[in-house]
């Protein structure tokens, strides 16, 4: 599988061929002069150890991961896969729901950023700040 079928909002911005994958949500808007950068949605692909110490997403593990972040201390979410194949169709179609408006990323924030939140709801057609759920429940 490949990032071919991407939505249009969505860009590949690293791609190492059978590793780790990053896609970018409207680099155009989140460029650091209209929204922080850090504030760009990303969809990370890895096999990287998910454990949380230094160096340890450097250690390749047999699972692929798929996660969604908002801003690097806030994840949306994280599911895996069996190959990097099939992260690959896992990212793509959560770059999907969340351009269609199905992440809740409202409900991810304890301090709301309501600028950046009226952005993202024009930007995945959810002008009227409605809140949906992902599949997850959540």
């Amino acid at each position: 599988m490949s990032f071919d079928a991407l939505p249009e909002g969505w860009t590949v911005w690293n791609d190492e061929p059978e590793g780790r994958a990053i896609l970018a949500y409207r680099p155009d808007v989140f460029d650091s002069q209209q929204f922080p950068a850090p504030c760009m949605p990303t969809v990370f692909v890895s096999n990287g150890s998910r454990k949380r110490r230094p160096g340890a997403s450097q250690i390749e593990t047999d699972t692929w991961h798929v996660t969604l972040l908002l801003e690097p201390e806030i994840e949306g979410e994280t599911n895996t896969y069996d190959s990097r194949e099939a992260a690959v169709d896992g990212a793509v179609d959560a770059a999907r729901r969340f351009d269609d408006g199905e992440v809740d990323y409202r409900s991810l924030y304890q301090v709301p950023r309501e600028e950046y939140f009226e952005k993202l709801d024009e930007l995945t057609g959810r002008d009227d700040g409605s809140e949906t759920t992902t599949d997850d429940g959540n």
